[in-house]
């Protein structure tokens, strides 16, 4: 089997190629769009044929190049179907195999890091692509997307770990360097998952890592719920008085003054945590609250002609709401620029839930 591990600088991201020699059909795996003509000028060299796209999970910190494959090539896409994207070819379940040329792939669902991570077992190349879910000498994090520090414990030892000890693990990202390890390194060595440690004793090194938000989290996540394409734009009618304008990112935004002076003629969705709606900060009377991490599930059930503005604390969350929606079919969107952080230096009203008084 021909294999090639690739790279992308920015992310630290890992692509994988793989073939059958004889046959030449071949799979990628976590695919980056920046380097889509690196990945052509391979394919046609090495006289492959791309059967399909494999993503690991719907990325937060950078985009996926499979739909610019699937136009220019005609290959196939491949998520979990629990992974949140409607673009793709295969929405995979746990236990499915693909098959390339004389190979197959097994897809092992491994959610914790999200509720969509898969991992790829090659019995051919005696090898596992982990994606997020389990690094080298590390994991994905679990606060954010439908992360959960059991599930992803669970996840490992159930089906990572159960592998025999010899198969490489080739994960999604490294940061020092480190291309490769075997699962009886990680069940031995890894500080997080390996080593006897209990599901109580990963859940808390999990909650004290406070890690800071992926960069490019706003603009990956939406795009790559559409498979790493551009948004097609809904055309708006005058009459709807829709005062949007994009971002450098393409993220639809109306301003402060706007939602002040229209209030009631759409629908408010803040996509803060509970915490932060009924916190100091308030929240504007009629929103609803929708945490972003739920946003998906309620939203498949809501009218997608109504128009909706979303808001979160600063702009952030929103924008990636906005986009996801947007991506969802919904044909008035758009983020509140500045969040509550600037409606209330503004001045503008605000309801806070009254503090229990201390006993």
């Amino acid at each position: 089997m021909l294999f090639r591990q690739l790279f992308d600088r920015e992310s630290c991201t890992y692509t994988y190629l793989l073939a059958d020699e004889a046959t030449k059909e071949a799979v990628l795996i976590d695919p980056v769009r920046e380097h889509v003509d690196r990945d052509l000028t391979l394919l046609t060299e090495l006289g492959l044929t791309l059967r399909y796209t494999f993503e690991t999970h719907v990325h937060a910190d950078h985009v996926t190049g499979s739909g610019l494959l699937r136009q220019k090539l005609g290959s196939q896409s491949v998520l979990s179907a629990r992974g949140g994207a409607p673009c793709v070819d295969v929405a995979a379940e746990d236990g499915q195999q693909l098959r390339f040329g004389r190979h197959l792939v097994s897809c092992l669902a491994t959610p914790g890091h999200t509720d969509g991570c898969m991992s790829f077992h090659v019995p051919d190349l005696g090898a596992v692509f982990t994606g997020d879910a389990m690094l080298i000498r590390g994991c994905g994090r679990t606060d954010f997307q439908q992360g959960d520090a059991s599930t992803l414990y669970a996840s490992i030892h159930g089906k990572i770990f159960s592998l025999p000890d010899s198969t490489k693990v080739y994960p999604g990202h490294d940061y020092n360097g480190r291309t490769v390890s075997t699962v009886g390194e990680e069940r031995a060595h890894n500080p997080r998952l390996g080593g006897g440690r209990s599901v109580e004793e990963f859940s808390k090194i999990m909650g004290e890592l406070k890690l800071a938000p992926p960069a490019k989290i706003a603009e990956a996540v939406p795009a790559n719920q559409r498979c790493g394409l551009p948004l097609e734009v809904p055309r708006l009618e005058p009459s709807v008085g829709w005062s949007v304008v994009r971002s450098r990112e393409g993220i639809p935004e109306v301003n402060t003054s706007w939602v002040a002076d229209r209030r009631g003629s759409f629908r408010l969705i803040d996509v803060r945590e509970a915490g932060e709606y009924h916190g100091a900060e308030g929240h504007i009377d009629g929103a609803e609250l929708v945490p972003l991490k739920t946003l998906a599930g309620p939203a498949g059930q809501w009218d997608r002609a109504q128009p909706i503005v979303t808001i979160c604390r600063s702009g952030g969350r929103s924008g990636s709401g906005a986009a996801l929606l947007e991506s969802m079919g919904f044909q008035y969107v758009a983020s509140m620029a500045g969040g509550m952080m600037l409606w209330n230096d503004e001045g503008r009203p605000v309801q806070v839930d009254a503090v229990p008084a201390a006993d």
